[in-house]
């Protein structure tokens, strides 16, 4: 999520009460995943607050629950017909409460913030999403409006997984928080394992063994080659260079033996064009390097968890629309931007999905205080809301 700002400067315009007492009680609820720590409530008190909210607004509500427990919520305004179809996506689940400084499920205001886990990633983003849908409802549209409300994207994004498969759309508009940027790119992801294999043997006897954690340091000091390296390529024109580092290490098994093998973990952050077959090679040609200098090295390269870099279609419908409600909203040109962390804008794209990336302004998403500006939620509500009204129409 957005980098942590620990000198918030909120703006102290005046914000629609309504606005505010939704954000303000869907921070109060607790919906932590329990997959990020042991106290996690998971998604199921708020998916039954927004439920009962969104009932009276005239909207066909779905709740989908593969996993017991972690439902993520569908509502659909169905449109006269012959419309394009617009999807808001949006998480709300958060990220643990162990982590947060003070209750942070008692929000608090002040000069125009308010304080509270989930304010900013984004809970804020979720009430900006539920007030644009209802109040653009209220209006003739030819297509669909679709809410996508799900769990789990703090995690392995199960919900958006979930809901693609009930539901597609011509359009979608992502409201993680950008900080009223619009973004049209982020990085993927690969996390690998590199297993270093030694021979294992008594600590009073070299003779026998072989250190596969002195073998691994060989690995890693290329690795921190390899790294720098991809910080002095050419790279995208909004989202830089690729990265990659080494996250984990394990090796050993007591303080008297030579061990016998050593586990490094790789994380690779991508560019569109990269893969899980890219960030192999060029891993496996940095291995055969380590191993041409250091007769008897032995590994194994065991791929783990890939998610796909994502960039939108500028040309696309959706793209335009956002673009020109940014502008006609703020009297500002939009300022476009790339993330280096993953969202679930790359699913929404991998299923056929042109997709845009829009949301509040604030900090502190993960940290141990976080806040949103007040008034950029309701600005985010008001782009939203006639980004519908112009795409949908």
């Amino acid at each position: 999520m957005s980098e942590i700002d620990d000198d918030p400067q909120p703006n102290s315009a005046v914000t629609d009460p309504e606005l505010v007492s939704l954000v303000q009680r869907l921070v109060e609820i607790d919906s932590s995943n329990p997959d990020l720590g042991s106290t996690g409530r998971g998604e199921a008190a708020v998916a039954d607050f927004i439920t009962g909210w969104l009932a009276p607004h005239g909207c066909e509500i779905s709740r989908l629950e593969a996993s017991p427990g972690r439902p993520s919520v569908v509502a659909i305004w169905r449109g006269s017909g012959g419309g394009r179809t617009l999807m808001l996506n949006g998480h709300i689940d958060t990220v643990s409460l162990d982590s947060y400084e003070g209750d942070g499920l008692a929000p608090v205001v002040r000069e125009g913030a308010m304080f509270g886990r989930g304010s900013y990633d984004m809970k804020s983003g979720i009430a900006a999403m539920m007030i644009a849908a209802s109040t653009a409802a209220e209006r003739p549209h030819r297509g669909d409006i679709v809410l996508a409300l799900v769990a789990d994207e703090e995690f392995e994004s199960a919900g958006t997984v979930e809901v693609l498969k009930h539901v597609t759309a011509d359009g979608a508009v992502v409201v993680e928080p950008s900080d009223g940027e619009v973004t049209l790119a982020h990085r993927g992801l690969v996390w690998l394992d590199v297993v270093i294999t030694g021979r294992a043997a008594h600590g009073s006897r070299p003779d026998l063994g072989r250190d596969a954690i002195v073998q691994a340091g060989r690995f890693l000091a290329r690795l921190g080659d390899l790294a720098r390296d991809l910080a002095s390529r050419p790279g995208h024109p909004i989202l830089g260079s690729a990265n990659v580092h080494a996250s984990l290490v394990r090796g050993g098994v007591e303080m008297s033996s030579y061990p016998a093998e050593c586990t490094v973990g790789v994380e690779w952050r991508t560019l569109p064009g990269q893969d899980v077959d890219t960030v192999v090679a060029e891993i496996d040609a940095l291995l055969v390097a380590v191993s041409a200098e250091h007769p008897g090295f032995s590994c194994r390269i065991v791929p783990g968890l890939t998610e796909p870099p994502f960039e939108a279609d500028r040309s696309s419908a959706v793209v335009h629309s956002v673009l020109a409600s940014v502008e006609a909203v703020t009297g500002r040109a939009p300022v476009l931007r790339g993330e280096p962390f993953w969202t679930d804008c790359a699913l929404l794209a991998e299923a056929g999905i042109p997709a845009v990336l829009f949301g509040v302004t604030g900090g502190g998403a993960h940290a141990a205080t976080e806040w949103v500006d007040l008034a950029s939620v309701e600005t985010v509500a008001r782009v939203l809301e006639r980004t519908i009204g112009d795409f949908c129409a």
